[in-house]
């Protein structure tokens, strides 16, 4: 039976109220897991600090400022707003303690290479009339897949991420029994239970294209996911005033008020556990180039934490399991500053070629740089002036590719080139003789900055052998008291994801304090 302590977590930890005895906890990286798990254990009553490697908190949630343009370097979709509420709930917050939300419409507009246009909203009467004009009968299939896509979310959501399953035998449990239809998709793919609701390959397309969040394709990603549709057309796509950074403050602020510390530069070179507790290495110098505590979180990228800041006897995998995995893509990210408006591009545009396929291919079978991709193009000032100086917009494209990839200067320079022409040919956004402000981030930023595998820019695909249970472990079998947190662990990649993470990694931390005591 699996069980929780993130709800009576002062109750638990009374006899440490003071900071004197008070359990301490090294949180290593500031990511949406990292914070989230700090939050939760300060309330707990531990003593919590947060290294981050950069010069900013937030991890991938990063703010690039240039000449007045303010970019979102990495996550810039609120989705799944019910999670956000949980996590500030938790706290007796709301979001709007912190930030402002503002629903976007449309969500998101679609270019197809062939010259369609579609945009997707929340208006479920329109959508129908869309899917309808690509083929007879595609309203009614819109509906009965959304329903499907919806009664997965709400089991999905309540029987398996925000219920923690980490060993097998958590699954033998009536509530697993119960969703078993739900769970049964796990063994089919996305592309094949779309193809059962529609004919039209765009109309597929409109219904996977958020895999890309989760690092799949439709052929390795499980069906299961069809409920992000849910999220996508019912729950509907938001942006929080000074977009995703404001989010990564909210968590901040809350984490200060609740007594963690944070630490900036401060790169974390070793993890050494000794006997009276760890001993956290950092290039931060007010720490002297040590951190003491009682107990280690990673929210570091899973393989560099193990193969780099642990010895080899205190690893739970090793090389060849970390060469062994399907690694999420990479990005080419291509962030700009442009004279005037951005017309016809919307907030929030993706760019489809007709037959997605070939860019799956050359991102998981035959790695290589999209020679005809699929992208996303976010431009917040459409919807936020304060991102752009005045006369000017803000505009990023981010093209998945796989990771690993040689980004030398002479790939990046022609990639660049593409993609713009790409842009300007298929949206009629022509940006080549308007950039002010212009900045490359790719594979080998991905590794710098963030120590990332191959220079991945999510972490773990969520393909069959890497959902639930099959994900790494949130505790370290080889070295007690380490525990990882964030996108490498259940329930997966996404911010949302990514905050649930937290509580579960603070739950398993608890729990075993709970039992030692």
């Amino acid at each position: 039976m699996v069980t929780s302590h993130t709800g009576g977590l002062k109750k638990l930890l009374a006899p440490y109220s003071s900071m004197a005895t008070a359990p301490s906890v090294v949180v290593v990286g500031s990511g949406f897991g990292g914070l989230s798990t700090a939050c939760y254990l300060a309330d707990a009553g531990l003593e919590v600090t947060v290294l981050e490697k950069n010069e900013q908190l937030g991890g991938r949630a990063s703010r690039l400022t240039l000449d007045g343009f303010a970019f979102d370097m990495g996550p810039s979709w609120y989705l799944m707003p019910d999670v956000f509420e949980r996590f500030f709930g938790h706290f007796d917050r709301s979001p709007g303690d912190f930030y402002d939300l503002e629903h976007l419409d449309p969500h998101y507009r679609i270019f197809f290479k062939d010259g369609d246009r579609v945009d997707v909203g929340a208006d479920r009467d329109r959508m129908r009339e869309v899917f309808e004009t690509y083929e007879p009968g595609g309203g009614e299939a819109l509906d009965r897949y959304l329903e499907t896509a919806a009664q997965h979310y709400e089991i999905a959501m309540r029987d398996f991420v925000y219920t923690d399953r980490p060993r097998l035998r958590d699954w033998v449990d009536p509530a697993v029994l119960r969703a078993a239809p739900v769970g049964l998709q796990l063994l089919g793919t996305m592309d094949g239970h779309v193809a059962d609701y529609f004919d039209h390959p765009k109309l597929r397309q409109v219904m996977q294209y958020s895999l890309v969040f989760l690092g799949g394709a439709p052929a390795n990603t499980p069906a299961l996911y069809n409920m992000m549709s849910h999220v996508d057309f019912a729950l509907g796509v938001h942006y929080p005033d000074d977009g995703m950074r404001s989010v990564v403050d909210a968590c901040v602020d809350l984490g200060s008020e609740l007594g963690v510390t944070y630490v900036t530069d401060a790169e974390v070179t070793e993890i050494v556990n000794r006997r009276e507790g760890f001993a956290v290495e950092t290039t931060a110098d007010d720490r002297h180039g040590e951190v003491r505590a009682d107990y280690v979180v990673s929210d570091a990228d899973y393989p560099h934490t193990e193969q780099e800041l642990l010895p080899e006897h205190e690893r739970q995998y090793d090389a060849d399991y970390w060469d062994s995995r399907t690694y999420a893509p990479s990005a080419f990210l291509l962030y700009l500053g442009v004279e005037g408006d951005l017309e016809p591009l919307a907030h929030h545009t993706l760019v489809l070629p007709g037959n997605w396929d070939r860019h799956f291919e050359q991102i998981f079978d035959d790695p290589a740089w999209p020679d005809d991709p699929a992208y996303y193009l976010c431009a917040p000032s459409e919807t936020d002036d304060d991102v752009a100086p005045a006369g000017h917009s803000n505009l990023f494209a981010l093209v998945p590719v796989a990771p690993g990839l040689d980004d030398d200067p002479e790939v990046r320079t022609w990639y660049r080139d593409l993609i713009l022409d790409d842009i300007a040919a298929h949206t009629g956004a022509d940006l080549r003789d308007r950039i002010v402000v212009e900045e490359v981030f790719t594979v080998s930023e991905f590794a710098e900055r963030y120590n990332s595998r191959r220079g991945t820019a999510l972490g773990l695909a969520h393909t069959l052998r890497q959902t639930a249970v099959f994900r790494p472990s949130r505790r370290s079998s080889d070295c007690p008291g380490l525990y990882f947190t964030g996108s490498y662990t259940t329930p997966g990649i996404g911010v949302p994801m990514c905050l649930v993470s937290g509580e579960h990694t603070a739950d398993a931390l608890l729990a075993d304090l709970d039992g030692a005591d």
